[in-house]
């Protein structure tokens, strides 16, 4: 079932979330949704929150690349997208991280908004599988970045915080002005 996306600037995306406690058939249902919302608004992420879930759940779906190593891009079929390519991740911790690099990110719950974050290049991180099942994974390209960004929306962040202080109030100006317009 396709959820409705909490928009910026939305208070439950200042919320941080709460610890899974119940690995049961609701989680699943939970999964199965934020897949579906996910793909249907052509995401590679989505957090829990993100669908007014208080839940410290993200999945990830790392778009695939062609054969000569191309991205397919924007528009993209779910058959494309297959479910075991998806990443879900519950009650996350980060146990390592380092390095620095820029990635232009954005977000389902600011759209239409690309900006330039500057995150940590590896990160190894702790999680749960639906089933409960204890897991670490560790990567140190795109899937480290939103791995990253999703974790920030578990603990109520979103990505423009990350701006410099310019850049920041020049978007909260353009944002402001497309809520009014209707825009957003």
């Amino acid at each position: 079932m396709i959820r409705e996306i909490v928009v910026y600037p939305d208070k439950r995306l200042k919320l941080i979330s709460k610890e899974v406690l119940t690995f049961d058939g609701v989680l699943a249902d939970l999964l199965d949704d934020m897949y579906d919302t996910m793909i249907a608004r052509n995401g590679v992420g989505l957090a829990a929150i993100q669908v007014g879930v208080d839940a410290r759940v993200f999945i990830i779906n790392i778009p695939l690349e062609d054969k000569d190593g191309e991205s397919y891009g924007e528009e993209r079929d779910p058959n494309d997208q297959p479910k075991d390519n998806t990443l879900e991740v519950i009650n996350p911790v980060i146990m390592e991280s380092n390095g620095e690099e820029k990635f232009q990110e954005g977000c389902l719950s600011i759209p239409g908004v690309y900006e330039d974050v500057q995150r940590a290049k590896y990160v190894k991180v702790e999680y749960y599988t639906r089933q409960g099942q204890k897991k670490i994974i560790e990567d140190d390209a795109f899937l480290a970045v939103a791995i990253q960004h999703e974790l920030d929306h578990l603990n109520g962040k979103v990505f423009i915080e990350k701006l410099s202080y310019i850049k920041r109030k020049k978007f909260e100006k353009e944002w402001k002005r497309k809520q009014k317009e209707g825009l957003i």
